[in-house]
């Protein structure tokens, strides 16, 4: 009877040992099977940020958005705030749904070549202060760039010119700035009755260089060749649209309709 009784409790022991070692090779699937699901936060981009973007201005522009991905999914380096970057720009291209990492991002002379879009070209344009918004724009800018000639010559059929009232008019809707350079100062001149040369002013003049496509650069270079040319820094709700543009009569019409009249 003792033996039995041994037996019974000896069997019940193993079943239970059996029992313990089957929950923990269960636990142990299930640890390998969760390891690295856990979520983390990161911060992705939810629009292309430009090389030489500054971070600031990409921010204001909503193209930061904090997202929760699995750890396993998780980029070295990535970021969970733009903190650590607030003062530095983009080095390069950062795509919608990329991670963000710090490496991506430094200061402006860290960019060591001009970053053009694969699709697009790179022209510059010298202009004033006045002319590029008193210097308020930079690379990552969006500019809108208007023509003013003052006296359009048209060729008409039968080979004689006609002279057209002065005119503005956009020449490109909008277009990424993606290089500012170096500004100098140049002075202008006037002659007077005697024939005297007198320096008027000093005017700044910086070149600025954007992204465009082979049209646009057509339109672009011929535009600087004939007219003056005039940047406005464009918001990211700002609706820019190609019209016929104005003239001197749409802003003295009393005035001009008389002498046209």
């Amino acid at each position: 009877m003792a033996r039995r009784s041994t037996l019974l409790i000896v069997a019940v022991l193993i079943a239970a040992l059996g029992t313990a070692m089957i929950v923990l090779y269960v636990r142990g699937i299930d640890d390998r099977a969760t390891q690295g699901q856990e979520l983390v936060e990161v911060l992705t981009a939810t629009a292309v940020i430009e090389a030489g973007e500054t971070v600031t201005a990409a921010q204001e522009a909503g193209k930061f958005e904090a997202k929760q991905v699995r750890r396993e999914d998780m980029v070295s380096g990535a970021l969970d705030s733009t903190e650590s970057i607030a003062d530095l720009v983009a080095l390069g291209t950062v795509y919608p749904g990329e991670q963000v990492i710090s490496d991506r991002f430094g200061t402006i002379g860290s960019i060591e070549s001009l970053v053009i879009p694969d699709d697009k070209m790179a022209i510059s344009i010298e202009l004033t202060d006045f002319e590029r918004v008193a210097g308020f724009v930079n690379p990552g800018s969006e500019v809108a760039i208007f023509g003013s000639a003052a006296s359009p010559i048209r060729r008409l059929p039968d080979g004689t010119e006609q002279t057209l009232p002065a005119v503005t008019r956009i020449v490109l809707t909008r277009v990424p700035v993606i290089g500012v350079g170096t500004t100098s100062v140049t002075s202008t001149t006037t002659t007077t009755g005697e024939g005297e040369q007198v320096v008027t002013e000093a005017v700044p003049r910086t070149i600025l260089t954007v992204a465009v496509t082979q049209e646009e650069a057509e339109k672009l270079v011929l535009a600087d060749r004939t007219t003056e040319l005039t940047f406005a820094l464009l918001g990211g709700e700002t609706k820019s649209q190609d019209k016929v543009g104005v003239t001197p009569v749409d802003i003295l019409p009393e005035t001009f309709r008389g002498a046209v009249g």
